[in-house]
């Protein structure tokens, strides 16, 4: 972790922006993604947490002339399952747009990734969800990413610190009602907590 920190304070001194890294930890939540997106985050019964990394490169900024930036992302994260199964690994990879919120010389960005997410192994908390449902299991799903956060460097005006945004993302993995793999039901949400260096 602390080799993430000196990479954040290394890209501080750059200033292209075309480029992103970011760093999350969360843990999972037993409720579905309607119930996440409105903070309506219900603890699981098992500690299963998630550290994750995503990097991305800006495929046009202010698009339609509207304050709308498009990354392409690529993302791995490790799954800590408190030793109910091996650990698992994700490799993810999305789409994402960031709808910018100027106000007051800050900056709010709401964000929403669509992608595809392929796992080591099957998640614990997908297996107890799919026993629940009768349904099926896949590594391959869709992914969602969805996030909220605010520039650091415009809220306390320190020029190195702009471009390094804190916020709140929801990792979420389903079938899309059967499409992929013919998962109906099961899948993921993670909360996590995020900090990310656009450079």
């Amino acid at each position: 972790m602390k080799y993430l920190v000196l990479l954040f304070l290394f890209l501080s001194l750059s200033a292209d922006d075309n480029y992103s890294l970011r760093i999350a930890h969360g843990k999972v939540t037993n409720s579905d993604f309607g119930e996440v997106i409105f903070l309506n985050v219900k603890s699981y019964p098992e500690d299963l947490k998630v550290t994750a990394v995503d990097a991305g490169y800006l495929l046009k900024k202010d698009a339609f002339d509207l304050p709308l930036d498009f990354y392409v992302k690529g993302g791995l994260s490790h799954f800590d399952e408190a030793g109910l199964q091996n650990d698992i690994y994700e490799a993810a990879l999305y789409i994402k747009v960031y709808w910018n919120i100027d106000f007051l010389s800050n900056r709010v960005r709401l964000g929403f990734g669509e992608g595809l997410s392929y796992t080591s192994d099957i998640l614990y908390c997908e297996k107890q969800e799919a026993i629940q449902n009768n349904d099926n299991n896949s590594e391959f799903l869709n992914y969602i990413d969805l996030s909220l956060d605010f520039d650091i460097g415009r809220l306390v005006r320190y020029e190195p610190l702009k471009e390094t945004y804190l916020g709140f993302a929801v990792k979420h993995r389903s079938g899309i009602f059967g499409l992929f793999n013919n998962v109906e039901k099961g899948g993921s949400n993670y909360y996590v907590l995020s900090l990310e260096k656009n450079f």
